[in-house]
């Protein structure tokens, strides 16, 4: 696996943060799809971590992720 730079986990920083001010804002869709994807490069960052370390924030991400997609459309 590549390893993941500090770059993308800035990246990743921004993207959780910017998915929460998104969300607030009332696109809730799109700031779930932020959130997971940066949550998701933050937990294969740590892929090095224990088992539960490792896997729950990766299936949380993931959860989030179909959650996002089966979301209604707004108004």
């Amino acid at each position: 696996m590549r390893a993941i730079t500090a770059l993308q986990i800035r990246a990743a920083y921004i993207a959780i943060s910017l998915g929460v001010l998104i969300g607030i804002a009332g696109f809730v869709r799109i700031g779930a799809l932020l959130i997971s994807a940066g949550t998701g490069v933050i937990a294969l960052s740590q892929w090095s971590s224990r088992r539960i370390e490792r896997y729950l924030p990766l299936v949380i991400a993931i959860v989030l992720f179909g959650l996002a997609l089966a979301l209604p459309k707004g108004l």
